[in-house]
């Protein structure tokens, strides 16, 4: 409550209630490397965004998903728009949790924990009863997405016991996250012990949350350990659990291992999807297994699964340690009909290996692409390659 109370002081009821709604502009999301286009751009989902004068219906639209970008143009407008009105209680929405939850949700986005409690504490009033787990969990959430991950366990703790509210998986799986952010692995298993006791499901999501954590904490027999846990309790991994598996089995080169957790999976019932086919990949570029790399490549297309920019920087990649970069840039042409462009960085090697084989159209070609398709702060260092390479553009 300190930090609810912190942000209240004396201000009255009708200064929360103004405040439901009013979402900051400072949100922090992080770069990206992809091609979409930028916050001032005329794509279609910002247009929609643009052209819609509902300030409500704003808030509640579905997060781009395209780019960060859209993403940080999405959250600014809304909160534009949110900042200059008021709540008024004859509005049907604010007495809905739902929508309530949503407005804490938005303000955990917008960095902004403490209106997001404020939020929480008003619905007993705003909704003539008090939070469920519904609001709980949105507050929880948001206070990961605004960075304080830390609270959560005091707002678990407190917030529950305040309201009379029974945590569900969802909550247990929230705190779990928030305790892995925060280091404290051990505590989070602990978790588990707890949610058993209570009666309430350990789900597989949860156990791979903790997989995960442990793999990159190099902890693999207690993974393993964890691992076969889940299948005993009868949570069978699913297609997510053997993917971070595989990730990590990949990022140490162990081609036997990924193979034997893929074909694991296989007999499971599922079906490798792109994230699969492309740590396969990464791990047979690791060994050197160039031609291993293709044949996969060529599977993952025929299998019906759409490549995305990782699969292309893979082979871009590998393509380039091998200098064949006229296969190279074939590859990164495919990747231009998927609006799915490796990143900068890989690119760039693919163009200085084709000037250097004077293989001046396309490395003007892929300059183009990727001026055309970067936003505007790429055009700079692309001018500096060009001035590098001696092209003229």
């Amino acid at each position: 409550m300190a930090i609810y109370s912190a942000y209240c002081g004396s201000r009255s009821p009708l200064v929360i209630r103004l405040l439901v709604l009013r979402l900051s502009t400072s949100v922090s999301i992080p770069s990206s490397t992809s091609s979409s286009p930028s916050p001032t751009s005329s794509s279609p989902s910002n247009s929609h965004l643009r052209n819609d004068h509902d300030p409500i219906k704003t808030l509640t639209l579905p997060k781009p998903s395209s780019s960060s970008t859209s993403g940080r143009f999405a959250i600014e407008l809304a909160a534009r728009r949110l900042s200059r009105i008021e709540l008024r209680e004859s509005n049907p929405k604010v007495s809905h949790e739902s929508f309530l939850s949503t407005v804490i949700l938005s303000y955990g986005s917008a960095h902004k924990l403490d209106r997001a409690i404020a939020i929480f504490e008003e619905i007993p009033r705003l909704c003539s009863a008090p939070p469920t787990s519904l609001s709980f969990n949105a507050l929880l959430s948001s206070a990961i997405r605004a960075g304080e991950h830390t609270q959560v366990p005091h707002l678990f703790s407190l917030l529950s016991e305040k309201h009379s509210i029974s945590p569900d998986r969802f909550s247990y799986g929230i705190l779990i996250k928030a305790l892995c952010l925060s280091g404290k692995l051990e505590n989070a298993l602990e978790i588990i012990k707890e949610m058993e006791e209570k009666c309430v499901e350990v789900t597989t999501v949860i156990y791979t949350t903790l997989l995960n954590v442990l793999y990159k904490a190099r902890k693999r027999e207690r993974a393993e350990e964890l691992w076969n846990e889940m299948v005993e309790k009868g949570k069978n991994p699913d297609l997510t659990s053997y993917n971070v598996k595989i990730m990590h089995q990949a990022l140490d080169g162990k081609v036997e291992q990924v193979l034997e957790s893929i074909s694991e999976l296989k007999a499971a019932g599922l079906k490798p999807d792109r994230i699969t086919y492309n740590y396969l990949m990464t791990c047979y570029s690791k060994n050197g297994r160039y031609e291993d790399v293709k044949l996969v490549y060529e599977e993952l297309k025929s299998s019906g699964c759409a490549p995305n920019s990782t699969t292309f920087k893979v082979m871009v990649n590998l393509l380039c340690e091998i200098g064949d970069f006229d296969a190279g840039f074939d590859v990164f042409m495919e990747s231009m009909k998927h609006e799915k462009i490796p990143d900068s960085v890989t690119v760039r090697a693919l163009v200085v290996g084709l000037a250097k084989k004077t293989k001046l159209e396309e490395a003007k070609m892929v300059i183009r692409a990727m001026r055309e398709r970067f936003p505007v702060d790429m055009v700079v260092e692309w001018k500096i390659v060009e001035k590098e390479l001696g092209l003229d553009i």
